[in-house]
């Protein structure tokens, strides 16, 4: 892909003894929005936590924007442009709905104004003086997606997304990505909801056991409904 943004090429990592992932290779190009799909424990999230730094030992490849990311600590990467959102949130009590929107520094130009997130998110600015884990799990994970846009980056790592919420609020959800998407941002989405990361991903890669088995295209996914099964057990 000559336009790739993310490029991962033989990543290996390990937390402490043990070697979770074997290899892992796969490249996002600019504006698209990929899925990491897989079983529990098939090394999604903690993929997407190497691209972020936040894994004590890994080696390989990360070619972000073409420059290579392993050995930098994560603090480093975030300035290049890319933002994680964490499967558990990570929303601060002591902190209102606002205060949790503007902790994040900002590490580029170009990031979303507060107004901007508000309307993207209405239920926020009704809520913005609410202690933020006094939300929704649909609120918070608004939250945690809206916390990111702020910081200018434009590879968004998002980790389930979706887990736990109403159905209601999964489309809510898949309607926010698709904006974001079409507003430009990559995206990187973790999911375990295949019928969800359908509606909105331009690809799927498949791990399992720590590497990524195959990739299947949006447009493949009705004739390969079968083998995609296989892999995630569903």
């Amino acid at each position: 892909m000559p336009d790739a943004l993310l490029r991962v090429e033989g990543l290996q990592a390990w937390y402490g003894e043990s070697h979770i992932l074997h290899g892992v290779s796969f490249e996002i190009g600019r504006g698209e929005l990929v899925t990491l799909l897989g079983r529990n424990g098939a090394g999604k999230t903690t993929t997407l936590k190497c691209v972020m730094g936040i894994v004590g030992e890994r080696s390989g490849s990360i070619r972000f924007d073409d420059g290579e990311t392993v050995g930098k600590p994560s603090d480093a990467i975030a300035r290049l442009g890319l933002a994680y959102c964490p499967e558990e949130r990570g929303i601060f009590a002591s902190l209102d709905v606002e205060e949790n929107l503007l902790l994040p520094p900002q590490v580029k130009t170009g990031g979303m104004s507060l107004q901007e997130i508000y309307q993207l998110f209405p239920n926020l600015q009704e809520r913005r003086r609410s202690q933020g884990t006094k939300l929704s799990g649909g609120e918070q994970q608004m939250l945690a997606i809206g916390r990111i846009l702020r910081t200018g980056a434009n590879l968004l790592l998002l980790d389930e997304p979706t887990e736990g919420l109403a159905p209601v609020i999964v489309q809510r959800i898949g309607e926010v990505i698709r904006q974001l998407k079409a507003r430009g941002f990559t995206i990187l989405l973790v999911e375990q909801n295949f019928h969800f990361a359908a509606t909105v991903a331009d690809r799927h890669y498949v791990m399992e056991d720590g590497r990524v088995v195959d990739m299947i295209a949006a447009a493949e996914v009705q004739q390969r409904l079968g083998k995609l099964q296989a892999y995630l057990g569903v």
